[in-house]
């Protein structure tokens, strides 16, 4: 067993002749529920609004915050977008994505009194199959919030990724966790406000205050675990300091009992160490990221409420459709650095380097590129790689983007995605490549969650303008991890830079015998 977070890291790298233990095969009986619910707590069934401001956003005004805005708020954070139907077998597809569909990730909001909701401050469990507030924990008090905002807390369920992906599922979980800030974020410009993850909060914090601590909050062997905390700020300018302590300490009581997810279990030891490796202590808030005012990318015609409903993980790409110089500039200026994009959300500074395996972009040629999101973090990667780089700087609407080498990478994107055609089949495909060491030194282990987080919501940010430019991606966590440093010409066992995750963006093929089912009865709809 791995002594530290490195260790099951390099434990849980996929290899040509070796991939990462995971289960022998899928025991269907022992398939984990997707949807928590909490049994003997008050329900509060949430609207669902149509109509959205044009993406990205923000909405010119910010909504009050009442029933309606909530509702719209978290459906398009994690509600469902439709429900897929295949011989027999039915299944949900959610406005956050997920490794596999098995989505670990939880959602809980703590508010002041809402009208609707009821009359003292409550934490709220989000049940997206319901689309409903569960309330969770009632306070002694109306408000007990900083004026102009509410908290959301994540959590995630490892044993939901783990009974399908085995040692490398605690990676899922982190990157589950990122793309999850993402459709925080976007949810919240739809509605005029401002979504910001908080560096500071502790794991044992953060349980408290959820209520993860309690024996009622999850099953043996299917625990819960907080993954980071956000303010949602409701209204303009500086938010009030928040007073973790004094909201975990003032009196209130917590009812209601967890749903059981599954029946029988398969126990990975591996994970639960990495997740003690990476728990969070308090820590302080990090200096502002440096957050350059790159150009807004965006889409004429396109609402935010189609960018993030109609959002699909692609299962296959058509290996034809090319997209314009144009909409690459606006996808890949959206997984920059700042405030116009979804990284707003993102308190700590760029670690990630982005290597594009370019194959289909008009007017750029087929090649290896990166973009740079940080210049001190790329230029210690162009110094760690290979000499014959060229380094070249893109003429691309004043974009960061350098190419490497020219020449296709269709063969070699597929072969570092574990063989995957989708990979080699798009427009174009990114490694994520994380300064690794340098993170863990800064912030210790924690760090390691931190990194995933990133990488998940450059994937989210992916996600949403590709669907905006009316073609798709798909999040890739099979890979060659080491392959990949050997192509970039990293030292092998070095671990100043790790890969940490993949993504592709492409034309679809969509498979027509999957029928398509609304995600909610259309009496719940409200349309003007």
């Amino acid at each position: 067993m791995p002594t530290d977070i490195r260790g099951y890291h390099r434990r849980t790298k996929h290899a040509p002749n070796r991939y990462a233990m995971g289960p022998g095969f899928l025991d269907w009986t022992s398939q984990p529920s997707p949807f928590r619910l909490f049994e003997g707590v008050r329900q509060t069934p949430l609207p669902i609004i149509e109509e959205t401001p044009a993406f990205p956003g923000p909405a010119p005004q910010p909504a009050a915050l009442d029933l309606r805005a909530l509702g719209l708020f978290l459906e398009l954070s994690f509600g469902i977008s439709a429900w897929k139907s295949y011989e027999g077998s039915t299944w949900a597809l959610r406005n956050n994505p997920s490794s596999g569909n098995l989505h670990p990730t939880e959602s809980y909001v703590l508010l002041d009194a809402v009208e609707g909701l009821g009359g003292s401050a409550a934490l709220y469990h989000y049940a997206p199959l319901l689309h409903a507030l569960e309330e969770r924990a009632t306070y002694a008090a109306p408000r007990v919030l900083p004026k102009g905002g509410f908290l959301l807390a994540l959590s995630s369920i490892p044993w939901r990724e783990a009974w399908k992906y085995g040692e490398r599922a605690f990676r899922y979980c982190q990157l589950d966790a990122g793309h999850a800030i993402g459709a925080v974020a976007q949810a919240a410009a739809a509605l005029g406000w401002r979504a910001q993850a908080l560096a500071d909060p502790s794991d044992g914090e953060i349980a408290a205050l959820i209520g993860l601590d309690r024996d009622d909050a999850w099953h043996r062997r299917e625990p819960e675990h907080p993954d980071l905390l956000m303010w949602i700020a409701t209204e303009p300018g500086p938010a009030t300091p928040l007073d973790l302590f004094a909201l975990i300490d003032a009196p209130h009581e917590f009812r209601g009992q967890a749903n059981r997810l599954s029946e029988d279990h398969d126990g990975w030891p591996i994970i639960d160490l990495a997740g003690q490796f990476c728990r969070k202590p308090r820590q302080p808030k990090p200096p502002a990221p440096i957050r350059a005012q790159w150009p807004a990318p965006s889409f004429e015609g396109v609402s935010i409420g189609a960018a993030v409903r109609k959002r699909r993980s692609a299962q296959k790409m058509d290996g034809t459709t090319s997209i314009s110089r144009a909409a690459f500039a606006a996808l890949i200026a959206s997984t920059l650095p700042s405030e116009s994009t979804l990284l707003s959300a993102f308190p700590w500074g760029a670690a990630i380097t982005l290597i594009l395996f370019m194959h289909r972009v008009d007017g750029l040629e087929p090649g290896l590129y990166a973009l740079q999101r940080d210049s001190d973090v790329a230029a210690r990667l162009r110094d760690a790689a290979r000499k014959d780089f060229e380094w070249a700087l893109v003429e691309l609407e004043g974009l960061p983007l350098y190419r490497l080498y020219a020449g296709s990478v269709e063969k070699e994107a597929t072969k570092l995605a574990c063989l995957q055609p989708i990979s080699g089949k798009g427009c174009f495909s990114v490694a994520m490549i994380a300064e690794f060491d340098r993170a863990l030194a800064a912030d210790g282990a924690f760090a390691y969650r931190r990194l995933h987080f990133e990488a998940g919501l450059i994937g989210q940010a992916l996600y949403l303008w590709a669907t905006a430019a009316g073609i798709a991606g798909t999040g890739i966590g099979c890979f060659f991890d080491d392959t990949v440093h050997e192509l970039l010409g990293l030292t092998p066992g070095d671990m100043q830079f790790q890969d940490v995750y993949h993504f592709t963006v492409g034309g679809p093929v969509e498979d027509t015998r999957i029928l398509t089912l609304p995600p909610y009865p259309d009496d719940r709809r409200e349309r003007r």
